[in-house]
């Protein structure tokens, strides 16, 4: 796992979020309401998989196989999302 490329990921699929908050404010109607309920979702996962990235690399090499598991599946899931 390269926790390098990880964390460029985390950073772009941040980026993403922010550009569908600012359409978010700038829709209309249900498409406002729709464009929050994603931007919301996404950044609940976004804040998932960083808390288990940041697990992963506090972890000592022995605990390391602890949190990887975990963070596959926070990962995994926020890209789906995607």
């Amino acid at each position: 796992m390269d926790i390098e490329k990880m964390e460029a990921q985390l950073e772009v699929w941040n980026m993403t979020i922010e550009r569908l908050a600012a359409k978010a404010v700038r829709a209309r109607g249900q498409a406002r309401i729709d464009f929050h309920y994603q931007v919301d979702d996404l950044k609940a996962r976004h804040a998932l998989a960083m808390a288990r990235l940041g697990e992963f690399r506090a972890a000592g090499d022995e605990e390391r196989e602890d949190f990887r598991a975990s963070l596959e599946i926070a990962w995994a899931d926020l890209e789906k999302a995607f």
